[in-house]
């Protein structure tokens, strides 16, 4: 039989969802002396096989910044491969290595979503101040009340009230579906015809490597695509980007023989390091890909949305995970503002948060839809255009420039990756990087050294005015 109680909670701050973002923003939040309380929907007990073949993520500079404000970046770099470009496999099986940057330093960092979420949920738990909350379902909350209702695995159902409710949620937010309610919410959401699934190359003998460990694999075969990144244990976790339906569609590989004769005709060379490929195949899931934005982010002080419960986005620019850091890392410096003297010392008023919230937000909304934006269009380039010669003759002139002209000429995969300056600036620069690089290659017919710099020059100073 259900039971239920009530707990008030006045100068708290409630975060729905102990995922990435919720995690460290719980962290930052209570170093700093908020009284924090996370409800999270899932179990904390791991099954220990997954922690180091769960879905890997690519961790740039705009995440690393984040997590260097937690004092435990040393942590959590142990956990991470680092990864230095793109390897690009032919059909035919042949390997081709894109550097990420025309600087051998730069790198992306392949990590565990399952390992670096417990360890931050570790660090937050040790603080006094901060209470998670697991197998925790949010039912209901009233925004306007500030009450919300949680029930347990047991049956038991509470009502708590809140200062404030942060949604860190995920695409499908509980906390942005109750916003969504009220007056003058927009909200959408856009699908992708593809979806994807997760597949595995497990490691050879005493934990070897069987690719190459310091790259993003990507096997681009137009529309349709697939990817591995690094374990920590030798194995690379695998995602097949494939049309949910048509002739050659998660729809149409309805059995083993037809799996088989697809992976052996697209991806021959993986193939023969997949074992469990077909099991897989049939036992893991097949998910979708969406797009959500919304506005305002926040209600009168009341609750306010971070990372994809913000912001959803696809994952073809590696970006999801830092954008929704680079998310809480805003807010907490708003937050810092709104309340100097620290939460010890601070009441929560809905007067204050709502200023910080729309501060927040106004730093946010525009670098998200950029970010977005940009994501799908970095799909087709996985998919596509990374085997296209023109493309490929471009990075190569891309690469020059900003090597002739450092400082003066920087890519749009550099500004997104390896530099926290704002999505929506990166945004800008990559559009007029090409009317560059268009006027460059028009006459070099795929020759480097045809490139003219003097002209490179020129443009670079009346384009970019640098």
């Amino acid at each position: 039989m259900m039971s239920s109680t009530t707990i008030n909670s006045n100068n708290t701050i409630t975060l729905m969802g102990s995922g990435l973002a919720g995690s460290v923003l719980a962290l930052l939040l209570g170093k700093k002396g908020f009284n924090v309380r996370v409800h999270e929907k899932r179990s904390l007990e791991v099954n220990p096989a997954q922690r180091a073949r769960s879905i890997n993520l690519a961790l740039s500079d705009r995440g690393i910044k984040t997590l260097r404000e937690t004092g435990h970046l040393a942590d959590i770099l142990e956990i991470a491969i680092p990864m230095k470009g793109r390897m690009i496999h032919s059909i035919e099986g042949n390997q081709t290595f894109q550097p990420y940057s025309s600087d051998s330093k730069k790198h992306l960092y392949s990590v565990s979503r399952q390992l670096l979420n417990e360890k931050l949920g570790e660090h937050a738990s040790k603080l006094d101040n901060v209470e998670i909350l697991y197998n925790q379902t949010c039912k209901s909350i009233n925004i306007n009340q500030g009450t919300y209702d949680i029930l347990d695995k047991d049956g038991q159902s509470t009502t708590y009230s809140t200062s404030t409710i942060i949604g860190c949620d995920g695409a499908f937010s509980a906390v942005r579906n109750s916003m969504v309610k009220l007056d003058r919410q927009n909200y959408s959401q856009s699908y992708l015809e593809h979806g994807y699934k997760e597949l595995c190359i497990p490691p050879g003998e005493n934990g070897a490597f069987l690719l190459d460990k310091n790259s993003l694999h990507i096997w681009p075969r137009g529309s349709f695509m697939m990817i591995a990144l690094p374990n920590i244990d030798g194995s690379f976790t695998c995602t097949l980007f494939f049309p949910f339906d048509g002739e050659l569609s998660f729809k149409s590989l309805d059995s083993k023989e037809k799996v088989h004769q697809f992976f052996t005709q697209y991806f021959a060379d993986a193939y023969k390091l997949m074992p469990t490929l077909l099991d897989d195949y049939f036992s893991n899931p097949t998910s979708s890909l969406v797009t959500v934005k919304t506005s305002p982010w926040n209600y009168q002080g009341k609750c306010t949305l971070v990372g994809d419960a913000a912001h959803a986005i696809v994952p073809f620019y590696g970006q999801g995970m830092n954008a929704a850091f680079e998310d809480v890392l805003e807010l907490v410096n708003c937050f810092d503002k709104a309340f100097p003297k620290g939460g010890q010392s601070s009441q929560l008023s809905n007067e204050t948060l709502w200023e910080c919230y729309n501060a927040y937000q106004n730093a946010r909304k525009a670098n998200s839809d950029a970010i977005a934006e940009m994501a799908i269009e970095n799909f087709i380039e996985m998919r596509d255009s990374v085997s296209d010669p023109m493309f490929l003759f471009k990075k190569k002139v891309e690469h020059l420039l900003e090597q002739t002209y450092p400082n003066r000429f920087v890519s749009r995969y550099e500004l997104i990756s390896y530099s926290t300056e704002p999505y929506a600036y990166a945004q800008k620069i990559g559009l007029l990087n090409q009317q560059i690089l268009n006027q460059l290659v028009k006459d070099a017919n795929f020759d480097i050294s045809k490139i003219d710099l003097a002209l490179a020059d020129k443009l670079i100073t009346q384009v970019l005015n640098k």
